[in-house]
């Protein structure tokens, strides 16, 4: 079945809103799981939104996703202080979600199970790359819904092969750590990275899990350039969040799947 352009606007707009509670999701959630100090971004629950420069509630006119960024121009309508970008990035990639889950599934479970995941990755490689966590509060609940999927055959990955997942791709990073510390006395790879990768081993099953890693190195290489060409000192101590990339390798593994490519799915 062909679908018409009025169900991926609609996706659109469902995935922009969705987005806008993601960007309330990295900003506060932090603090609401006691992953960093700062009492000031609030709770899941409240206060209403505000601009962090002025304080000044936001009104209701300039909540509407995408569009209340350009209507404003990217500056806060009270003190003209500079939005983040991250806030209508996050929206659009809300967005992009919800159109490519329907454009991989058509209208079905496996498509709405492709936008929670790609939502999750979304939000737990923002907020890595803003905090270096990973919480377990999205991480544990992605691999859970992972093996639920699985259960229902809704991603081609057999249910033994979703468990064995998990178990390789938490017990590999974690060896990798260990190892790590051992050798250099730091940590190389956190436990929220092994659990990410096990949350995918359990959307994918285990035969996922040595293209995702490489790809994700790929990628945070690619990064860590970006940012040595920017000027930003890059050290042997310096630490590179891995959950960004590994986010995104997680994201093109579920395209890859929905493309139904024979390695990947």
């Amino acid at each position: 079945m062909t679908l018409n352009w009025v169900f991926y606007v609609t996706a659109a707009a469902f995935g922009a809103v969705i987005g806008s509670f993601l960007n309330v999701v990295i900003h506060r959630g932090p603090v609401f799981w006691r992953l960093v100090d700062d009492d000031s971004r609030g709770n899941l629950v409240a206060p209403r939104s505000y601009c962090p420069s002025c304080r000044a509630r936001i009104r209701n006119v300039h909540l509407i996703p995408l569009a209340s960024y350009v209507m404003l121009g990217g500056k806060c309508a009270d003190c003209s202080a500079p939005i983040p970008i991250r806030y209508p990035l996050v929206e659009l990639g809300g967005a992009l979600a919800a159109i490519t889950a329907l454009a991989l599934f058509g209208l079905s479970l496996s498509a709405a199970g492709a936008f929670v995941f790609f939502t999750c990755i979304l939000a737990l490689g923002v907020i890595d790359w803003e905090t270096g966590y990973l919480p377990d509060a999205l991480t544990l609940p992605l691999l859970a819904l992972g093996i639920i999927a699985n259960a229902f055959d809704l991603f081609n990955a057999a249910l033994g092969g979703a468990v064995l997942g998990v178990v390789i791709g938490y017990g590999a990073f974690r060896l990798v750590d260990m190892v790590f510390l051992r050798l250099r006395g730091i940590e190389g790879l956190g436990q929220g990275d092994a659990k990410l990768l096990a949350a995918i081993g359990a959307w994918f099953g285990w035969p996922i899990l040595p293209p995702v890693v490489f790809l994700a190195a790929i990628l945070a290489l690619i990064g860590v350039g970006v940012a040595a060409l920017r000027g930003l000192k890059i050290g042997k101590e310096t630490p590179v969040p891995f959950g960004p990339a590994l986010a995104a390798a997680g994201a093109l593994a579920m395209i890859a799947n929905g493309l139904n490519l024979p390695y990947f799915s």
